[in-house]
Formats: C-alpha cells, sequence, structure tokens
C-alpha cells in the first residue's frame, strides 16, 4: 500500500510542478521524487543494525543545496559504519523544487511513512516541515537556515525550546561589504538583488541597508520570485550604473546565477554573494560557510538525537565560522579585475581567497 501512495504522490508532484520545473537549476530529481544519489547507510557487523528512518528533503536544485544534501548523506553512510546502524535515507530523500504545496504533500508523507526525524535543507523547507511533522512528535534537525529565529523555528540560538535545532549559514554580511570597499574604496552605488519572497535575505538585506547608510553610499533595491524576474532585475540595476551588486544567501538568486552572470560580465559589475556556489555559478565572489562543513555537522545532529537521544529544545542552533572568500577566476578576469589586487585587498582584512572557475555543480 505504502509503494501505491510513493507512485500516486510522485505523479501528483510531478503534474502539479510542471511549469515551475523551467524556474528551477538543473537537478535530475524529480520533484517528490526518491534522490538517484547516496544509498541507505549499511550497518556495521559489530552493532546491532538496528534502523532509523531519515527523511531529506531538499527546497530546490542549485549548487549550494545539492552540495549540502550530498555531504549529508555521505555522512550518515559514515555513522551508519561507525555506530553499527542504518541510518536509511535513500527511502525518504524529496525534493521541493521550490513549491510550497510539494513541500506540503512531501511532509504529509514523511508522516506517513513514519520517520524518526526531518532534515530539511533551506529555510523554506524548514518552515514547511515544522508546520507539519513536528505536530506528530518528528524531531526535526534543519541545514541551511540563515536566521532560525527571525524565522520563528527557534525562540533562541542557545536554547531552541522546540522539537527543532540544526545548522545555520548565516551570514557575515558587514565582512562582505568591507571586502567590496577595500577592492573599491571610491565606490558610490550598489546594488541589492533578493527575492522578498525568502526569509532568509530579510535579515542581510536589513544589514546591508544599515551598512551603506553608515558609509554613505547610495543602494538600489531589485526583488525578483524567479529565473526570469531576477534577470529582469538585473537589467534594471545595469540600466542604474550600479557598480557592484550584494545578494545574500538567497535561493531565487542561486538557482538564476546562471543565467544573469554573462549580464554583469558584459557590464563590467561584480557580484558579491554570501556562498561559494553562486562564484561556482559564474557570479564574482561569494563569501561564506563551507557547506561540506554544514552538511557534515547536519548529519552528526542526527546521529547524536538518534542514537544518543540529544533534545533538540537545548541543543544549541550551530553557527559555522566564515573563513574564505571564493573568487571567480574567469569572471574577475571578464569585469576588468586584477587577481592579484582583490587578494591583496583582502589580504588587509585577514581574509584568505580560494578560486574557482564557472562550473554547473561541484564535482
Amino acid at each position: 500500500m505504502k509503494n501505491i501512495i510513493k507512485k500516486v504522490l510522485s505523479a501528483a508532484l510531478a503534474a502539479s510542478l510542471a511549469l515551475s520545473l523551467a524556474a528551477c537549476s538543473g537537478g535530475n530529481n524529480a520533484a517528490g521524487s526518491v534522490s538517484s544519489s547516496g544509498s541507505a547507510g549499511s550497518a556495521s557487523q559489530t552493532g546491532d543494525g538496528k534502523e532509523y528512518k531519515v527523511g531529506i528533503v531538499k527546497f530546490m536544485d542549485h549548487a549550494s543545496l545539492d552540495q549540502i544534501e550530498s555531504k549529508v548523506q555521505q555522512e550518515l553512510d559514515a555513522k551508519s559504519a561507525e555506530l553499527g546502524v542504518n541510518f536509511n535515507y535513500a527511502d525518504y530523500t524529496f525534493n521541493g523544487q521550490g513549491d510550497s504545496t510539494t513541500l506540503n504533500q512531501i511532509a504529509a508523507q514523511l508522516v506517513d511513512d513514519g520517520v524518526d526525524v526531518v532534515v530539511p535543507i533551506a529555510t523554506s523547507a524548514a518552515q514547511v516541515m515544522q508546520s507539519v511533522v513536528t505536530e506528530k512528535g518528528i524531531p526535526i534537525i534543519f541545514a541551511a537556515v540563515s536566521d532560525p529565529v527571525t524565522a520563528k523555528l527557534v525562540n533562541s540560538m542557545d536554547a531552541p525550546g522546540g522539537n527543532i535545532t540544526g545548522v545555520s549559514d548565516a551570514l557575515n554580511t558587514d565582512m562582505i561589504f568591507d571586502m567590496m570597499v577595500a577592492v573599491n574604496p571610491d565606490i558610490q552605488k550598489v546594488g541589492l538583488l533578493y527575492s522578498k519572497s525568502e526569509d532568509s535575505s530579510k535579515k542581510p538585506i536589513e544589514e546591508a541597508k544599515a551598512y551603506l547608510d553608515a558609509h554613505n553610499i547610495a543602494y538600489v533595491e531589485k526583488t525578483g520570485t524567479n529565473t526570469d524576474e531576477v534577470s529582469s532585475a538585473v537589467d534594471s540595476l545595469i540600466g542604474e550604473k550600479v557598480e557592484a551588486i550584494f545578494t545574500p544567501t538567497d535561493n531565487t538568486v542561486m538557482s538564476a546565477e546562471l543565467a544573469i552572470f554573462e549580464k554583469l560580465n558584459d557590464a563590467k559589475i561584480p557580484h558579491y554573494t554570501g556562498a561559494d556556489s553562486f562564484a561556482l555559478n559564474g557570479a564574482f565572489f561569494g563569501y561564506g560557510v563551507d557547506y561540506d562543513d554544514l552538511g557534515a555537522k547536519t548529519a552528526d545532529m542526527v546521529a547524536d538525537l538518534l542514537v544518543n537521544g540529544a533534545d533538540p529544545a537545548t541543543t544549541p542552533v550551530v553557527v559555522l565560522a566564515h573563513e574564505t572568500a571564493t573568487i571567480n577566476t574567469e569572471t574577475c578576469q571578464a569585469i576588468g579585475l586584477d587577481l592579484d589586487d582583490v587578494k591583496a585587498a583582502f589580504a588587509t582584512l585577514g581574509i584568505g581567497v580560494e578560486e574557482i572557475t564557472t562550473a554547473k555543480s561541484f564535482e
């Protein structure tokens, strides 16, 4: 009966997302289908082989979230062998394709499946999962939620207070602008590009405005809720003659980056962003947490919850440190910046540089 339900759900999700799939970047997973990457962890011969059902829900396809999903799965496999249990995620991994209706259907399916924990990747996925699965007593360990307090997922970072905790990719917005100013001390106008529909963007955009106001730098805001709207927003920012553009950890813009970076290159406008995956997809610059580390830490928290009985209500949200700026060397050259000069500017702030070239996804 369960297999029949899954088939019906997959068909329903595929039909409901026929239009939205075109707006998502890349990805091989059909909405609502089991992920093709990874497999259920194999139990150690020395353990009791107890199976735990781990639901993994990725908000949409793009390089950052794909990277996190893959690392969570790899670490769960490692923990399965280490602890002598079976973290079965392969039967319970879903892709929400950026659609709230689909995410709600997935949440209902995971409840029906009786999973032991849900791992939503990104703020929007976490919010939908919280609204459905926590009512059934299923705990949540989220990944890549930039501001879980503002998103109303937890009461505080130190004491979440509910059946939910996880790992945050909170952004050091001021440092990004310090680096922007270090590269161009005379900058006069900055574009702010983001989606109003994403809670993860609200706080860093407020921080960006405060920074720019304090430094007497003008700014222009443009938003979009899909790739076409983001592309139009970029056209407007180019027309406004901004000298640089800032985007936080915004999934909507991230999914559109491959469609907009060449426009920005032609206009000689550097795009400063909140994750290295933006730079992988053509943006000039990315700065934020290491998503491999984030995925591994998320999986470790899942293991601690399920095997050791850790209480989400008293388990602090983990915030990883920011260490490295990622520069797309092809884009750096295309917009007329000298890589050595950029490195020297960042060095004055104690920031190292990791070099990358444009690709669709991480290897």
